[in-house]
Formats: C-alpha cells, sequence, structure tokens
C-alpha cells in the first residue's frame, strides 16, 4: 500500500476528517461557536452541524477535501477535533475514504550516544 510522510502543514490540504466523522462533543464545549455551527444529539451532546449525516461534512471547513482547506472556527474547535492528530489511526481511515492516500507516522530515532550528557538548553 502507498503512503507518504506528513508534512507539518499537511492538514491544510486534506480536510477529509473533517467531511467523514461525526463532530460530537459535550454541549458546553459549543458555547464559544456560532449557534447556527452545532446542533443537539442528547440532553448532554451536541455535534457540529453537517456532520450528523450519512455525508458528513462540518459546516465550519472552508474549501475543498485534498485541495486547500481551512477551519472557520479553528480556536473553539471541541475536543473531538482536536484528537485526530495527523497520521494517526483516524485521519488515515478518514484519508482512505476520500481515495487519499494514507501518511505513515514518522517517529524521531533515539539517541545511542547521549546518556551521560546534561541536556543543553
Amino acid at each position: 500500500m502507498l503512503s507518504q510522510v506528513p508534512t507539518q502543514d499537511a492538514c491544510l490540504s486534506c480536510g477529509a476528517c473533517c467531511a467523514y466523522f461525526r463532530v460530537s462533543f459535550y454541549w458546553a464545549e459549543g458555547m464559544p461557536m456560532p449557534d447556527s455551527y452545532t446542533e443537539p444529539l442528547s440532553a448532554v451532546y451536541s455535534c457540529m452541524k453537517g456532520t450528523n449525516q450519512k455525508n458528513p461534512r462540518c459546516i465550519a471547513l472552508n474549501g475543498e477535501v485534498g485541495q486547500a482547506v481551512s477551519c472557520g472556527i479553528y480556536e473553539a474547535r471541541s475536543s473531538s477535533c482536536k484528537e485526530v492528530q495527523i497520521a494517526d489511526a483516524q485521519c488515515n481511515k478518514a484519508r482512505r475514504a476520500h481515495n487519499m492516500i494514507p501518511f505513515v507516522e514518522v517517529l524521531p530515532d533515539d539517541s545511542v550516544n547521549d546518556d551521560d550528557f546534561d541536556q543543553v538548553c
């Protein structure tokens, strides 16, 4: 399977997670958001409008998935949005659903020669 290494700004050309998952959260998290952007799910949970349907797309998602996107309420986004990270399982699940190449997570190598050295700031 093809995969690619994510860049720091990979989300700005993706948006797959915003157009794949239902974005639900504790109702109080929606208070900083415009009222027109959320809808109730239950007595204690809300979701972003557009995400609780067969073909979800968050109302706050601007742009075209896979091209250039941004979040209209990035600073006020919910904890469920913050949980999805570049190259994690949820990210790659959404990317595959949009026929996009999944990311491979690249972790830094552990240094083998710094056992007895103080950290340099």
